[in-house]
């Protein structure tokens, strides 16, 4: 029996880029038809959605060159798209390329300039964007696994460097195959290591996670949930964010604009947690 015999109608597809140059610098095995063809045989075996990760932000990526990119993505047969922002991190191939002056990544503005313009170019094209890096097609086609993250609803990652998550203890596996597979084959569980949350975390995690959404910030929940009043803390912090155009206050909820979602980290370590 296939997967999609056991109810799973979303398939997510790491083809992060459609074109030649930008796969070969990404180090992908794959070359755009047989990403394209990928799309195909999801939907022939019957996938209700199918979600692409692409990546932006390359070096030298030009406006246009990544308006072309969402082009190409556009015309395929997908429901959902994941558009992550290039992001060099230590001890990886492209760390050490920078390290040693073989790569340079873009200027901070023209990064925020191709940003702004995956929201703006996919709300346009009917690809509703729902958090900061996220689209759908339709509220239905939303990626309900992020969802969990964005909610400290409790998860379990299975397989080497997976996450898993309860009530307020976060734990993680091995990151590399060999330690894993040896606590697995020793009947162990395979976690190199986690941590305990305490209230003032959870509540910052809560902001992080909703000034990265388009709804933003549930002030309402907040209160029932936690028992802290964020506006009555912070009230000229909100009015100052507000008149930068990074938040609105809508219906009891700190929603951020466009500017704010790029800032959305920054923005939550600013606010005054504090239960009365």
């Amino acid at each position: 029996m296939c997967i999609r015999d056991r109810g799973v109608h979303t398939l997510s597809l790491g083809i992060q880029a459609l074109n030649a140059d930008a796969l070969k610098f990404l180090g992908r095995r794959h070359d755009v038809d047989q990403a394209r063809r990928s799309i195909e045989l999801a939907r022939d075996a019957g996938f209700d959605s199918v979600s692409l990760d692409l990546i932006y932000g390359l070096p030298g990526q030009t406006a246009p060159d990544w308006r072309a990119e969402l082009d190409r993505a556009l015309a395929l047969p997908v429901q959902h798209f994941s558009c992550y922002q290039l992001t060099l991190h230590p001890r990886t191939r492209f760390s050490l390329l920078e390290k040693r002056g073989e790569l340079t990544q873009l200027p901070v503005d023209e990064q925020a300039e191709l940003f702004r313009l995956t929201h703006r170019y996919l709300n346009d094209a009917s690809m509703q964007g729902y958090e900061v890096s996220q689209f759908a097609r339709a509220p239905e086609h939303r990626s309900r696994h992020n969802l969990k993250y964005w909610n400290h609803t409790p998860y379990l990652g299975l397989g080497p460097a997976a996450h898993s998550f309860h009530e307020r203890r976060r734990w993680w596996s091995h990151r590399r195959t060999d330690p894993w597979q040896e606590a697995v084959l020793r009947r162990e569980l395979p976690v190199e290591g986690e941590e305990r949350l305490d209230t003032r975390a959870l509540i910052l995690e809560a902001l992080m996670t909703g000034f990265r959404t388009y709804a933003g910030v549930d002030l309402s929940a907040l209160r029932s949930r936690w028992g802290i009043d964020l506006q009555a803390f912070n009230p000229a912090l909100i009015d100052r964010l507000h008149s930068e155009g990074l938040l609105s206050l809508t219906d009891d909820r700190l929603i951020p604009t466009l500017d704010g979602l790029a800032l959305a980290d920054s923005i939550a370590t600013m606010f005054v947690v504090q239960r009365p």
